[in-house]
């Protein structure tokens, strides 16, 4: 096949023979966008899965085309310059169409045949979403579900994501938002710490960066002077130092109940509940694939965390 000079195989001019306009790479402007929405490059580098520093090159690179400085270098962060947040604005609104390109194609897709993402707190992935996964495959054996166990809130506006399970109901009105399930929390120890007075007890916890949670709210508002001897930065460690006999600890209901080395010990405080929200685009759910993931998890979480409280209700 030939090409008349200055174009290429499609027939669209070549960015390496155009002189009138710069050569701009996409994915160069992917990865300064990732820089303008999470503001460092190592934000940036951990939303894209790259180093930092591949994240640098390609924003340099882009200056280089466009002939602009986009980003202040100093030690820690990487602010954007007057023309940086310009063209920011500017790439967004390409990042917002190629995302809304790729759900479009994902929606077209006809049949059953197709990967969904679903993103869940950690535990609910782990021990609610995953151990179901088998029987799902039974049904669908042409879907690949891949399933992430997230603290922070997956974004599905840049394809981290297909589905997501939230604690908090996302305020943006363009997403398909339903309310599936109640999360509620308790206490949890080794048998052992049942049969000593309650002002013996100690205590596990997040640490410091997971003050925040409810769940360590809670926590702390039943310690009364008692100590928190053991943190971890994630649920499962905490699981396995109360397993251990190190201390009491807040446990979701569904895995607190099902786990055969702890019992539940009464607390003085009610304990919180968090909504389990199901979120996605609605053009995502056009698609067969994502419909029949979005049943999936509706109907294990409902199982497991039900809306409606019936051990209280018949209190």
């Amino acid at each position: 096949m030939t090409t008349k000079p200055g174009l290429n195989k499609f027939g669209m001019n070549s960015p390496h023979l155009c002189n009138n306009a710069p050569m701009i790479d996409w994915q160069d402007l992917h990865h300064f966008a990732a820089l303008a929405r999470t503001g460092s490059l190592s934000a940036a580098a951990r939303e894209l899965g790259v180093d930092h520093a591949t994240v640098g090159r390609r924003i340099a690179a882009l200056e280089r085309s466009l002939d602009l400085r986009l980003i202040d270098r100093r030690p820690r962060t990487s602010p954007l310059t007057a023309d940086g947040r310009a063209i920011a604005e500017l790439v967004g609104r390409i990042d917002e169409n190629v995302e809304a390109i790729r759900r479009y194609s994902k929606s077209a897709v006809a049949g059953l045949s197709a990967a969904v993402k679903i993103s869940a707190p950690p535990s609910v992935a782990a021990h609610l979403l995953a151990p179901k996964a088998a029987l799902f495959r039974v049904d669908h054996p042409d879907i690949t579900l891949t399933v992430a166990g997230v603290s922070r809130r997956a974004t599905i506006d840049h394809g981290e994501t297909d589905i997501a399970v939230r604690t908090t109901r996302p305020e943006e009105s363009d997403l398909l938002v339903r309310r599936i399930g109640v999360m509620r929390f308790g206490l949890y120890a080794t048998p052992s710490f049942a049969q000593m007075p309650e002002e013996d007890w100690v205590f596990i916890g997040y640490d410091a960066a997971l003050e925040h949670l409810t769940r360590e709210t809670w926590l702390r508002s039943l310690l009364a002077g008692r100590p928190i001897v053991f943190r971890a930065g994630d649920i499962f460690g905490q699981l396995e130092a109360a397993r251990a006999g190190i201390g009491v600890l807040v446990l979701p209901t569904f895995l607190g109940d099902s786990e055969p080395a702890l019992t539940r010990l009464p607390a003085t405080v009610p304990s919180p509940t968090r909504d389990l929200w199901l979120v996605t685009y609605p053009d995502l759910r056009r698609s067969p694939a994502v419909r029949a993931v979005m049943d999936f998890v509706c109907d294990v979480i409902g199982q497991s965390c039900p809306i409606r409280d019936d051990a209280s209700a018949g209190a």
